[in-house]
């Protein structure tokens, strides 16, 4: 029991008094970084489905099943 009190103990001091926490406007950098590389994630993944989706032309539209009919001829 006193290695698990110990455990918990030393895991506070070291999150309290050795880990260096980042700042709000850091934060809010990175939440930036990170909602902009998932739209774009996003975008490429969007474009990749619609362009291998496209079976054929027929009169000016288009037959679209979307990337999963394209691999599996649905």
């Amino acid at each position: 029991m006193k290695k698990i009190v110990r455990y918990i103990q030393e895991a506070y001091d070291e999150l309290v008094h050795k880990v260096t926490w980042p700042t709000w406007s850091e934060l809010q950098n990175s939440a930036v970084v990170v909602s902009i590389a998932s739209l774009v994630i996003a975008l490429v993944v969007f474009l990749m489905d619609f362009l291998f989706g496209v079976q054929h032309f027929e009169f000016g539209s288009f037959i679209w099943k979307g990337l999963l009919g394209f691999l599996y001829g649905a």
